[in-house]
């Protein structure tokens, strides 16, 4: 058995990785074109393949990609090649998740406000008169403008792909009391958390969004998801609802989410992806006060190195004993 690596990994996890599989060929290519020779005859091959290193294959049956998402991954060439894809989903779920109810703290209790106002030095209760505060309930919400506090068993919150992150976020969502609902492609596969009211199949989306007081995009960019989110879709979304981005950020187009938000016909948006990275310093989502932009951070965590490599050395080994890949990709459909 052959394995190439490419780019090449540091030595404590490539002892790792051939610990897993005794007796294999190993190489750890530190150039694509070092990477490109050692696949001819090559089983097996971990990292960023290219269609220059794919056309030098001639027994390749597995390739293991180092990332979740597979925009910047997958080529018609991939796509036709018999070989098993898998990717690194599964890893972040817990991480993200924690992200997203970041957000709706943020949101719920206007902690994006007061954190500006404490860089002003300004002490100042928002919610109208002092100790007065309003309370959010579900579809019957009060306007974005009163600047209302969210009481979060009373509110919803709409998933937009529940995948492992979406679940995630949902239970924690349910475990605040939130009414939770999702909406997925392949809505037969999800076997949701105790607490989510249900999940529907993507034409539902619209009936999802007019629901949602928090709207969440948890699914991963594909030609049926990119730019999914444009003027007509968030249109369906109510002046006092929040849309929140953790997926990718070709899903969202910016341009008419900066439309709405002028508009005041969303109450705010937290987002941690975008079409262009990094977001232009010029970009007009800088300037709006119920806007919370983070620099795709939400996958950050000391946990996840161990987590990666603990997932591709049970691949390698499974590969090596002949088992079931785990992760294993829809190569059409990008996931």
């Amino acid at each position: 058995m052959k394995v190439v690596i490419y780019p090449a990994v540091e030595p404590e996890r490539l002892q790792a990785l051939a610990a897993a599989a005794p007796g294999a060929q190993w190489v750890n290519a530190a150039t694509v074109s070092e990477a490109e020779a050692a696949v001819v005859g090559a089983d097996a091959f971990l990292g960023k393949i290219t269609r220059a290193i794919l056309a030098r294959a001639d027994r390749l049956v597995w390739v293991q990609s180092f990332t979740a998402s597979l925009e910047h991954y997958m080529f018609a060439e991939l796509i036709d090649h018999p070989c098993v894809l898998t990717n690194m989903r599964g890893l972040f779920g817990d991480v993200i998740a924690d992200q997203v109810m970041g957000y709706i703290l943020c949101f719920a209790r206007n902690l994006h406000t007061y954190v500006r106002q404490q860089v002003e030095r300004r002490y100042e209760p928002l919610g109208g008169e002092s100790g007065r505060v309003g309370v959010l309930h579900g579809p019957a919400a009060v306007s974005s403008m009163d600047r209302a506090t969210v009481y979060l068993p009373s509110a919803t919150l709409g998933i937009v792909g529940m995948g492992g992150i979406g679940l995630e976020i949902a239970r924690r969502a349910t475990a605040f009391g939130m009414s939770v609902r999702g909406v997925d492609w392949h809505p037969e596969r999800v076997s949701p958390p105790p607490g989510v009211i249900a999940v529907h199949g993507v034409e539902r989306l619209p009936e999802l969004l007019a629901w949602s007081d928090f709207a969440v995009i948890a699914a991963p960019e594909t030609p049926q998801t990119r730019g999914l989110f444009n003027a007509a879709t968030i249109a369906h979304l109510r002046p006092s609802s929040y849309l929140i981005n953790i997926g990718r950020g070709a899903i969202v187009v910016l341009a008419d989410l900066v439309n709405a938000l002028a508009e005041r016909r969303l109450a705010g948006a937290a987002l941690d992806v975008f079409e262009i990275e990094p977001l232009p310093a010029d970009h007009p989502l800088w300037g709006f006060p119920n806007v919370i932009i983070t620099p795709h951070t939400a996958g950050y965590s000391p946990v996840i190195a161990g987590r990666h490599l603990a997932a591709l050395v049970e691949n390698v080994g499974r590969f090596a004993r002949g088992e079931p890949l785990l992760n294993q990709v829809e190569k059409a459909l990008w996931f």
